[in-house]
C-alpha cells in the first residue's frame, strides 16, 4: 500500500534532553535522569521522577504551555514550515477528568500557546483529550486533511506531566506508582513532542512513512481483575497491519508506550502471539519509559519523534516498525511506519 503521508520534521523535550538530538542520544544509550522528587510516598520516602528543568521554575499549566511552545518552535525551526495560518495543529492532551489534570480550559490553553509563539494555527485545529492513544487519533485527522487537500501539512503535538500531588497520589492508591512500598509500578515523568505530517513525495532523502493505523478496545484493562487476553491490542495491531498490507513477520521491531508494570508486558506478549504466525529470529520490544518515565499523552508523539530521529540519522534499517499504545480505560491503538533511508 502506498503511503499518502510522511513525517517531515520532529522535536522532543524530555527529562534527558531539551531537543530531539539530546533526547534521542540519551534514549538510544539507555540513559535516564531519574532523581528524588519533592513528592513523598505513603512510606515517607521521596518519589523517584523524571523532571524537565527549565530556566524558570514553572509548574502546572504554565509549564505545559512553555513546553508546548518550545517544542513546536524547535520543530518549525528545522522543518522549514513558516506559514502556519493554513497548518492545523492537533494538540494531544490528557483525558478530561484525569486526576491532577491542570488544564481546565482547553481553548484557552491553545490560545496561550499561539500567543507565546505569536501565530494562529490553521482551520481545523483541534484538541484531542484521549490520553496515550491521542496521537493515533490525531494522525488519522492529519492524514485526512492532507489526502483531501484541505492542508499541505499538519502539526501534531503532545504534552503532559505526571508530576502533581493529585496525579501521584491517585496512582499510588491504585498500586501503579513505583514507590518504596511498590516495585511493580512506573516512574512519573513529563515531556512534550511535536511532529510535522506532510504528503509523501518522491524527493530524495530519509523518510518515515505512515502505513497503517488500527484501533481496539480491551475488556480487561489494568486493575479490572478480569482475565487478560489482549483482545483490544490484538485487534488494533491486526487492523494496522491490514491497512498497511504488511504481515507481522515483516515487522522489524515494536516500539511501545508501556510502563514498568507487569500487566503491559504480559499484554504485549499475548498480542504478539496472536498476530505473529511465522517464525522469526527476533522481535524486539522497545519502550522509552526506561529513560524518560511515564509521560502520558505525550508518549505517542514522543515515540513517533524518536523513530523519526532514528530514521533521519540512519540509525535503523529500512523496513516496517510497529508502534502501539494503550490507555488505562482500555483504549488501544497501533500504527505501522516504514523507515526509508536516503
Amino acid at each position: 500500500m502506498s503511503s499518502p503521508v510522511a513525517i517531515t520534521g520532529a522535536s522532543m523535550i524530555t527529562g534527558v534532553g531539551l531537543n530531539i538530538d539530546s533526547s534521542g542520544v540519551a534514549i538510544r544509550c539507555a540513559l535516564d535522569n531519574f532523581q528524588e522528587s519533592r513528592f513523598i510516598d505513603s512510606g515517607g520516602e521521596p518519589i523517584i521522577a523524571s523532571e524537565i528543568t527549565l530556566q524558570e521554575p514553572w509548574r502546572g499549566t504554565q509549564k505545559l504551555v512553555e513546553l508546548a511552545a518550545m517544542s513546536i518552535a524547535d520543530c518549525l525551526s528545522h522543518s522549514g514550515l513558516s506559514d502556519l495560518s493554513h497548518t492545523p495543529l492537533f494538540l494531544c492532551l490528557p483525558e478530561k477528568g484525569f486526576p491532577g489534570r491542570s488544564i481546565t480550559e482547553e481553548d484557552l490553553f491553545l490560545e496561550q500557546i499561539e500567543e507565546k509563539l505569536d501565530v494562529r494555527f490553521g482551520t481545523g485545529s483541534r484538541i484531542l483529550s484521549h490520553g496515550h492513544t491521542a496521537m493515533s487519533v490525531a494522525m488519522r485527522h492529519a492524514r485526512q486533511k492532507i489526502v483531501e487537500a484541505a492542508a499541505e501539512q499538519a502539526l501534531i503535538c503532545g504534552v503532559d506531566s505526571y508530576l502533581s500531588e493529585h496525579t501521584l497520589k491517585h496512582h499510588e492508591e491504585l498500586d501503579r506508582l513505583l514507590t518504596s512500598q511498590n516495585s511493580n509500578g512506573f516512574i512519573p515523568g513529563e515531556a512534550c513532542a511535536t511532529v510535522v505530517v506532510g504528503a509523501n513525495t518522491n524527493e530524495p532523502g530519509s523518510k518515515l512513512l505512515i502505513r497503517g493505523i488500527g484501533y481496539g478496545m480491551e475488556t480487561a484493562p489494568i486493575g479490572s481483575g478480569q482475565p487478560l487476553r489482549a483482545d483490544g491490542l490484538s485487534a488494533a495491531m491486526k487492523a494496522a497491519l491490514a491497512e498497511a498490507d504488511v504481515p507481522m513477520h515483516h515487522i522489524q521491531y515494536r516500539l511501545a508506550d508501556m510502563t514498568g508494570e507487569h500487566y503491559y508486558f504480559k499484554e504485549a506478549s499475548l498480542a504478539l502471539s496472536r498476530t505473529l504466525h511465522t517464525r522469526v529470529d527476533e522481535m524486539d520490544l522497545l519502550h522509552l519509559t526506561d529513560s524518560i518515565g511515564e509521560i502520558g499523552c505525550a508518549s505517542g508523539v514522543a515515540m513517533l519523534a524518536y523513530q523519526y530521529y532514528l530514521t533521519n540519522n540512519g540509525l535503523t534499517k529500512n523496513g516496517n516498525v510497529m508502534l502501539h499504545f494503550g490507555d488505562a480505560d482500555g483504549k488501544r491503538s497501533s500504527m505501522i511506519v516504514e523507515s526509508q533511508g536516503a
